[in-house]
C-alpha cells in the first residue's frame, strides 16, 4: 500500500490511499488522520484499507504532507556509503570506525513538495538523497535478523545539510542538519510488503535536471537491519520514528557546488516514488 497525508485546496488533513494518480480517503476506515497512530495497526487494517471506497480525488489536485505526523525522532547516519565515505575521505574528513548517527530535529520535517530556504547565514546548502526507513511498532534490542519486522515502511527523504554549520560550528552535526524546512519527505509511505527488496533500490538526485546522485541502496555500509539493531541497543524505537540510512557520492560539497535560490532539488527512488523541492530565499 501506498498511504500519504493530504488535504485538499480548503480542507483539513486526511489520510489517502494512493492509486496510480488518484488517492481515495481512508480516514474513517482507520478512525482519524494521525498515520503515525495508525502505524502499529496496519497489519490488521489492510484489507480494510485496501477495500476502503472513500472520496476520491486526483493526485493533482491536493497538497500532499509530510507522510509521517510529529515522529518522536528523526535520526540520520553519516558516510554509509562506501563511494560517500572515500569521498569524504578526500575532503580530509575522518571515516568512522562504527555507525555514526546525528539528530535531525524533527521541526525541520516538511512536505515532498514543499520550498526549501536557504538561510542568510550561509552559502553552503547541500542536498543528500536518502532512503527513509519509517518503523512500525515500538520495539527494543531487535535483532538484525528480526529487523525487517519492526519496519512500517519507506520514503524518499532529502538530508538537506548547511555544511558550515556540521562540524566547525556543531560538532554533533544537529545544527547544520536541522534548519527549518531541511527535511523534506515522501511523497508517501510505501508500506514494507510492496517492496521485495529495500536493499535494491535506485536513487536518483537531479538539480535543475542535472543528475547529481545516482546509486543503489545496496552499497550501504552498514544496511537498514543492522542500523536497527544497533539503534535499539541504545533506546526504544517507536512508531513513526525515521532513519535516514545514509547519502552516496555526488553530494554537492567536495566540488563547492551548493544549491542555490532557485535550483530546483528532485530526489526519487526505485519503487517509493519522488519529491521535489525549489530553494527559496530566506524571508
Amino acid at each position: 500500500m501506498k498511504i500519504a497525508r493530504f488535504h485538499t485546496a480548503d480542507g483539513p488533513t486526511r489520510l489517502g490511499r494512493v492509486d496510480g494518480q488518484q488517492v481515495t480517503d481512508i480516514s474513517d476506515v482507520v478512525g482519524g488522520t494521525s498515520l503515525r497512530t495508525v502505524l502499529p495497526l496496519l497489519p490488521s487494517l489492510k484489507q480494510a484499507i485496501l477495500a476502503a471506497d472513500g472520496p476520491s480525488h486526483p493526485l493533482a489536485d491536493v497538497f500532499l504532507e509530510a507522510p509521517i505526523d510529529n515522529p518522536q525522532k528523526y535520526l540520520g547516519i553519516g558516510m554509509n556509503y562506501k563511494e560517500h565515505a572515500e569521498e569524504a575521505r578526500a575532503a580530509g574528513i575522518p571515516v568512522p570506525e562504527n555507525q555514526m548517527w546525528f539528530n535531525k530535529q524533527v521541526s525541520c520535517i516538511t512536505g515532498p513538495y514543499d520550498t526549501i530556504v536557504k538561510p542568510d547565514l550561509s552559502d553552503a546548502i547541500d542536498y543528500e538523497i536518502e532512503l527513509g526507513v519509517v518503523i512500525g511498532q515500538r520495539c527494543k534490542h531487535v535483532p538484525v535478523e528480526d529487523a525487517r519486522s519492526v519496519i512500517a515502511g519507506y520514503l524518499v527523504a532529502n538530508d538537506v545539510s548547511v555544511r558550515d554549520w556540521l562540524q566547525k560550528k556543531s560538532p554533533t552535526f544537529t545544527l547544520g542538519k536541522s534548519f527549518d524546512t531541511h527535511g523534506p519527505i515522501g511523497p508517501w509511505l510505501t508500506t514494507d510488503d510492496e517492496i521485495a527488496d529495500p536493499l535494491n533500490l535506485r536513487m536518483t538526485l537531479t538539480v535543475n535536471g542535472e543528475v547529481r546522485q545516482d546509486w543503489p541502496t545496496n552499497d550501504m555500509v552498514y544496511d537498514i537491519y543492522e542500523q536497527i539493531a544497533y539503534l535499539s541497543q541504545v533506546f526504544t524505537l517507536m512508531p513513526g520514528d525515521i532513519l535516514a540510512t545514509g547519502t552516496p557520492a555526488g553530494i554537492g560539497a567536495p566540488q563547492g557546488r551548493f544549491l542555490k535560490v532557485g535550483d530546483v532539488v528532485r530526489a526519487e527512488i526505485e519503487g517509493l516514488g519522488h519529491i521535489e523541492n525549489r530553494v527559496v530565499a530566506e524571508g
